[in-house]
C-alpha cells in the first residue's frame, strides 16, 4: 500500500473513494472543511442523505454515497467516530479499518482519507495507516474455487492522506512508515496464528524466527531437544515428550552496535508457543480443541515485535525467548501425578496436563532471568479463567512491580490496546501447594488466572516482570473495525511502544550492574552459558 500526503483541498485529490471521518455532531455547525465542501459540491445531498439514513457520526456508523460524477472521487464515505469526549486514536484506527473493509467490498484501488483537521498530527496519521493496513488483512490462502476475476482483482493499493499544511513534514512521513512497519508485522503474526497446526509446528515457528533475524540483522539461535536437556528444562521436556514433533528452543537477540549501549541490561520478551494444545492426557473436549492452533499467539506477537524492534534499533539490547512444542496425548506423554524438575530446581506435581503453558514458560522465564534483564514481559494465551473475567477484547496484566506494570500499561494505552491490571496475591498461593512436591501446576478452579500468574512468579525472582494473559484478545470472534474473525496479533503494538518509550527514557536503560535484579538460584553450574 502506497501512502502520500495531499495538502489542502480534499475534493481535488481524486481517488475512487473519499473518506471523511466525523465526530458525533460534526454534521452541524462544527462541520469540517472537507464535509462542507463536499456537501456544497453535491448541492446539499450529502447532508440530506446522512439525515435520511440516520447517520450522526456515532461510533461505528458509516454512509457511502455515489457522487455521480460531481466530484473527482467516485464515492464519499462518511465514518462515525463517536463522541468528542471519548475520542482516542484507537477510535480513528478502528474507523480506518472499517474504511479499508468498505474499500475492499467496493473493489476500490485508490482511497483519499481526510485526516481530521484538529488531529493532523503524527499519532493520527500513524493510526490511520495502521488501521487501513490491518483492515485489508485477509487469511484466505487455502480457499479454492470462485470466479477467477475475483482472485486476480487488485486490492487497495494507493492511499492519499489529506492534511493541513504542505504535507512535507518529516514527522508525518516517519509516522506513516512506523505505522506501516507495525501493521505489516502484525499481519505477519496474524498469519502465523491463523495457519493450521499441520503447517505451523515447532520447526515452522523456529523458521519464522530465523526469517525475522535475516530480515533485521539480529541474532537467532535455535536449539533442539538435546539443548533443552542440557539446560535441564524438565518442565519443558515433560510437556513436549508426548508429541512426534521435536521441541524448539528459540532465542532472538538484538544487540546495539554501540559498545556502551550493548552492555546495558536488556529487555526480555517471552512468548508462549504451544503450536497445538490437545490438553494432553487431560484431553480437551472436541469443541474446545478447534482453536488450539492459536495457543502460540504469544510467541507470534513477540517474534512480530522483534521484526519492528530490529528496525527501530533502540539503544539497549532486546532479547526474545520462546519454547515451542505441542501438547499431545500418546504413550510417551506426561501424566497427571508425574513430578517434573524445573531448570530452577523446583519440583512440580502435575495435576492437570492441560495446564502445560505455565510449565514451558517457567523454564523459559528462568532462562531469560539468567540473561540479567532490566525487565521481563511475557505474553501467553494462558487461561480460560482470564477470558471469563475480562472477555474477548481485554488483556489481563499481572505483576507486583508497580514501575514495570505502569510502563507496560502506558505503552498499551499509546498503542490502542486494552489492558486491565489484575491482582497477584499471596492469598491464592495455597491453591498451588503440593503434598509431594514444591508446588502443583494447577490448583482449584476459582482464581485460575491468578493461580497461573503465581506459578510463573516463582520463576522470575526479583526481576521486574509483567505477565500478559492474552487468551481472550488473541483472536476476535467476529469482524470489528480492523479485525477479522480470527487472529489479532494482540500485544505486538504494545511491545513496540514499550521499546520506543524505554528508548526515549535513558534512566530505564542503565547498565546491568546498576539496574538488573539478581537471578533466582539456578541448578546450572556456575559460569555455564544458558544460551542455546
Amino acid at each position: 500500500m502506497n501512502f502520500s500526503f495531499v495538502p489542502g483541498d480534499a475534493l481535488r485529490a481524486g481517488g475512487a473513494l473519499l473518506v471523511i471521518p466525523l465526530l458525533d455532531g460534526d454534521l452541524g455547525d462544527t462541520a469540517s472543511t472537507a464535509l462542507t465542501a463536499a456537501d456544497k459540491a453535491l448541492e446539499g445531498k450529502l447532508r440530506a442523505a446522512a439525515t435520511q439514513e440516520g447517520f450522526k457520526g456515532k461510533a461505528e456508523q458509516s454512509l457511502v454515497l455515489n457522487t455521480l460524477g460531481t466530484l473527482a472521487a467516485e464515492r464519499v464515505l462518511l465514518l462515525g467516530l463517536g463522541s468528542r469526549g471519548k475520542f482516542t486514536h484507537e477510535v480513528l484506527r478502528q474507523a480506518a479499518g472499517r474504511a479499508a473493509k468498505t474499500a475492499q467490498k467496493l473493489k476500490v484501488q485508490e482511497l483519499t482519507f481526510v485526516v481530521p483537521e484538529a488531529l493532523a498530527a503524527p499519532e493520527a496519521v500513524r493510526a490511520i495507516a495502521e488501521g487501513l493496513l490491518l483492515g485489508v488483512y485477509k487469511f484466505d490462502r487455502y480457499k479454492t474455487g470462485g470466479p477467477k476475476e475475483e482472485k486476480k482483482a487488485p486490492g487497495l493499493g494507493t492511499v492519499k492522506l489529506v492534511v493541513s499544511g504542505d504535507g512535507k513534514s518529516p514527522e508525518l512521513q516517519a509516522a506513516v512508515e512506523l505505522g506501516r512497519r507495525v501493521a505489516e508485522a502484525t499481519n505477519w503474526a496474524r498469519d502465523l496464528v491463523n495457519e493450521p497446526p499441520n503447517v505451523v509446528d515447532p520447526d515452522r515457528l523456529a523458521q519464522a524466527a530465523q526469517e525475522v533475524a535475516k530480515a533485521t540483522g539480529i541474532k537467532a539461535t535455535i536449539g533442539g531437544r538435546k539443548e533443552i536437556e542440557r539446560l535441564k528444562m524438565g518442565m519443558f521436556l515433560g510437556v513436549a515428550q508426548g508429541s512426534a514433533h521435536e521441541p524448539r528452543l528459540i532465542h532472538l537477540a538484538y544487540i546495539p552496535k554501540n559498545p556502551k549501549d550493548a552492555k546495558r541490561a536488556p529487555l526480555a520478551l517471552v512468548g508462549k508457543a504451544i503450536t497445538f494444545d490437545s490438553g494432553g492426557l487431560s484431553l480437551k473436549p472436541a469443541d474446545s480443541m478447534i482453536d488450539m492452533k492459536t495457543d502460540m499467539a504469544g510467541s507470534a506477537a513477540v517474534l512480530g515485535a522483534m521484526r519492528v524492534i530490529g528496525e527501530l534499533a533502540p539503544p539497549f539490547p532486546v532479547h526474545a525467548f520462546v519454547g515451542a512444542c505441542e501438547n499431545m496425548p500418546s504413550g510417551t506423554a506426561y501424566r497427571p501425578g508425574d513430578i517434573l524438575t524445573s531448570r530452577l530446581g523446583k519440583t512440580v506435581e502435575i495435576t492437570n496436563t492441560d495446564a502445560e503453558g505455565r510449565l514451558v514458560l517457567g523454564d523459559i522465564l528462568t532462562w531469560a532471568v539468567e540473561h540479567k534483564p532490566a525487565a521481563i514481559v511475557d505474553l501467553a494465551t494462558l487461561t480460560g479463567a482470564c477470558v471469563i473475567a475480562l472477555g474477548n477484547y481485554i488483556v489481563g496484566a499481572f505483576g507486583d512491580n508497580d514501575g514495570a506494570m505502569e510502563e507496560v500499561l502506558k505503552a498499551a494505552k499509546a498503542a490502542g490496546e486494552e489492558f486491565w491490571r489484575m491482582p497477584v496475591t499471596e492469598l491464592q498461593k495455597d491453591a498451588l501447594r503440593s503434598e509431594v512436591a514444591d508446588m502443583k501446576n494447577a490448583g482449584e478452579r476459582w482464581g485460575g488466572a491468578i493461580n497461573a500468574a503465581l506459578f510463573l512468579k516463582e520463576f522470575v525472582g526479583d526481576t521486574p516482570w509483567v505477565h500478559l494473559d492474552i487468551a481472550g484478545p488473541s483472536t476476535s470472534p467476529k469482524e470489528r473495525g480492523y479485525f477479522n474473525k480470527g487472529a489479532t496479533g494482540v500485544g505486538l503494538r504494545t511491545l513496540v511502544e514499550l521499546v520506543r518509550q524505554r528508548a526515549a527514557s535513558p534512566e530505564s536503560t542503565e547498565s546491568p550492574a546498576e539496574s538488573a535484579a539478581p537471578a533466582p538460584k539456578s541448578r546450572a553450574k556456575k559460569g555455564r552459558s544458558a544460551r542455546a
